[in-house]
């Protein structure tokens, strides 16, 4: 039994939309962690490669999410502190172009824009969702709230249509520039950390139809970092957690060897496909709740909840 962490951002600026962690309670999380268990590379676990001395402690592995340069500036140095590697998963357009994620995009553009028309009267998304218009900040912070969720609900294109929307809607802002660059990439390997995959686009694999679009996105990002990096990578973490037989498939035949998903659950190798390895994601809240988190009693709690 192993536990995978997972973290996106680490960095004392806050975001109402999506808080990202604070540094002292990243620290307490790696020093936690580190005290009750052995914490190793997902790679090396996974290919086999640990030392004989790693061999019947109890494991854990670190990884993160997206590429976003607070990793490196805050991360890093904490990690290294502790004596830590890490896995980066990265967004190879995101890294190329220093633009965020979709879903970054989404929250900051509806956050901080001033315009209030917005045309979203789509009928494939539910019907309180199809506004025109977006009076004041507040309306705006609080309709993205629910428009997040459902559009990872729909298909990839459908996505794609609501953001095109939103993006030529709301032309006022600029985007933050905060994503690591392969300058960045290449220093967290030579300091012993690994650089996966997280796709070019940051697309939900799950929801896309057109397998030669999937190949894209699982090759190309490979592609991207075999040629900056020298390797193509072991890894491939479905963003948003979204994934399906196809998906799987289709990592295979492109050349990954490990597939993550979300879950919130414990991985068993005895029991877990290796291209369906479940993570316990981390987030900016109070330590009490996050050492719940660590310890797995809160997806146990809901688990049994579930069954009652």
């Amino acid at each position: 039994m192993v536990k995978i962490f997972l973290f996106h951002r680490v960095s004392p600026f806050r975001d109402i939309l999506w808080d990202p962690m604070d540094i002292p309670l990243f620290e307490k999380c790696i020093q936690y962690i580190s005290s009750k268990y052995h914490v190793v590379l997902l790679e090396d676990l996974m290919m086999k490669r640990l030392k004989p001395e790693q061999a019947g402690k109890k494991k854990a592995c670190i990884v993160f999410d997206d590429g976003y340069k607070d990793n490196i500036e805050y991360a890093a140095p904490i990690l290294c502190k502790y004596n830590i590697q890490a896995s980066f998963y990265v967004v190879t357009d995101c890294i190329d172009k220093n633009i965020p994620t979709w879903t970054h995009q989404l929250d900051y553009a509806f956050q901080f824009t001033n315009t209030s028309a917005v045309n979203l009267a789509y009928d494939f998304l539910p019907v309180e969702l199809q506004i025109k218009s977006l009076t004041d900040k507040k309306d705006r912070i609080e309709f993205v709230r629910k428009l997040k969720p459902a559009l990872k609900k729909v298909t990839h294109e459908e996505r794609q249509i609501v953001m095109n929307a939103v993006l030529d809607a709301f032309k006022d802002i600029e985007m933050p520039r905060f994503m690591m660059n392969w300058d960045d990439l290449r220093l967290l390997k030579k300091l012993g950390h690994y650089i996966g995959s997280h796709t070019v686009n940051h697309v939900m694999l799950g929801t896309m139809i057109h397998k030669e679009s999937i190949k894209s996105e699982l090759v190309n990002s490979g592609e991207k970092i075999k040629n900056e990096l020298g390797y193509f990578p072991l890894t491939i973490s479905y963003p948003v957690g979204s994934y399906n037989e196809t998906t799987i498939q289709l990592s295979k035949e492109a050349g990954y060897e490990i597939g993550l998903a979300v879950k919130q659950k414990v991985y068993n190798p005895k029991k877990d496909n290796v291209f369906e390895i479940p993570r316990i994601e981390l987030y900016n809240e109070s330590w009490f709740k996050t050492r719940l988190r660590i310890n797995n009693i809160i997806a146990t709690v809901s688990k049994i909840l579930k069954r009652s």
